[in-house]
């Protein structure tokens, strides 16, 4: 994590951002550092791509597998949402191997044949109890009321469509509590994203379509400030 923090801050602060291109591409650049700390943050071998399938080195997998045997035994129901189909297939695999079942995973791969089918066997199933949905996909237009939990793996820097995938569970029809759990790595940027979205009122009222952007127009400052490593 620390080695492509500091490799990408120092390329964005060798930028010299003066025109509309140079900033395109300086915004590119934080983006791209984003979407590797993410994935970083989720299992070292969504970013490696080594294939090192060790459920043990990632925090956020041992959370979630606290998660999951909690709300097994109590015999409920759960959306997991990630925004990398990758990183649902590795889901896919560590719930698998731990539970002896494989979970539906519902991607923008699936036809739509495929799609009705995990939503309405989520629904009517008993036995269904894990339901891994890729953010980009389910992100509108399903109704999966059956949940009592919604688990979001990995945040997309934006309230908006956080809100909007939680909305999947809290549908017409939804009659009991909904619990919403949202993984974030401590002493990370996600840590301190976070931190500053629920404090600005003007981030929380981000529409769906503003994306992350927001965060590559950031100054060198204000992105050193965010996301400097932390021990503590």
């Amino acid at each position: 994590y620390r080695t492509t923090l500091d490799e990408a801050l120092k390329e964005i602060e060798e930028m010299k951002a003066t025109d509309s291109k140079s900033l395109f591409v300086r915004q590119g650049l934080v983006l791209q550092m984003i979407l590797a700390l993410k994935q970083i943050c989720n299992h070292p071998t969504q970013f490696l791509k080594n294939n090192v399938l060790d459920a043990s080195l990632s925090g956020k997998i041992e959370l979630l597998f606290d998660k999951l045997d909690s709300i097994i035994e109590s015999n409920e129901k759960v959306l997991i949402f990630t925004q990398f189909t990758q990183m649902g297939d590795l889901l896919k695999h560590f719930i698998a191997k731990r539970y002896n079942e494989e979970p539906m995973f519902y991607h923008g791969g699936c036809n739509m044949k495929q799609r009705n089918e995990m939503v309405n066997n989520f629904q009517n199933n008993r036995a269904e109890k894990i339901f891994l949905l890729s953010l980009k996909a389910a992100g509108t237009g399903l109704n999966l009321t059956a949940a009592n939990h919604v688990i979001h793996y990995d945040l997309w820097w934006n309230p908006a469509v956080e809100a909007q995938a939680t909305d999947r569970a809290y549908r017409i029809g939804q009659k009991s509590n909904v619990m919403v759990h949202r993984f974030i790595t401590k002493n990370t940027f996600e840590e301190r994203i976070n931190d500053m979205i629920q404090g600005k009122k003007a981030l929380a009222n981000m529409t769906v379509a503003t994306g992350e952007n927001w965060i590559g127009n950031l100054s060198n400052k204000e992105l050193k400030e965010l996301f400097e490593y932390s021990n503590s």
